[in-house]
């Protein structure tokens, strides 16, 4: 019965995403979700991307390639079905159960000369998690930002409700 109240209270509250600014080189955006485990499981379950990532917004088309090292230099990576592979971003900063630091560009930012930093944190709230993602990126964005921004928010937003769907479900 408990699993079912903290399900409801996890889809009670909907991502809450938002462009924060966006300017012809640089954006930055926001995700805020409510996990319905603990920050250091929700913590742990972040690590495993591979589980809750979508293979549509990967370059094999499978989630499963998906790994990410929670140590300082570890690698948000995928491997391809040739062989080859991706590094998507570094780790740079771990406070396991709190906050977690990547920097590198994500997507197709990877093409431009861009960078990016996102900064994760898992706070408290109640028997759950306020998880909130910032990704912020600078540098050359052929055609503007801003204009990408929008698109950059939406998939870091479906991100996010998918591992807090995956969290409520193990509940």
């Amino acid at each position: 019965m408990k699993a079912i109240a903290l399900a409801a209270i996890a889809f009670a509250s909907p991502a809450a995403a938002d462009v924060v600014s966006a300017s012809s080189n640089g954006l930055e955006v926001r995700e805020t979700v409510t996990l319905d485990a603990a920050p250091k499981d929700a913590f742990a379950a972040f690590g495993r991307i591979g589980t809750w990532w979508s293979g549509e917004h990967s370059y094999s088309g499978n989630a499963a390639n998906l790994s990410l090292e929670l140590t300082p230099g570890g690698c948000f990576c995928e491997r391809l079905p040739n062989g080859g592979g991706v590094q998507h971003m570094r780790v740079a900063y771990v406070d396991p159960g709190k906050r977690l630091v990547l920097t590198g560009p994500l997507g197709p930012l990877l093409y431009l000369a861009t960078t990016g930093v996102m900064d994760v944190t898992f706070e408290p709230v109640g028997s759950g998690t306020r998880l909130v993602i910032d990704y912020r990126a600078a540098g050359f964005f052929n055609g503007g930002a801003d204009k990408m921004a929008p698109a950059v928010d939406g998939v870091l937003g479906g991100q996010a409700k998918r591992l807090q769907a995956a969290l409520a479900s193990k509940r």
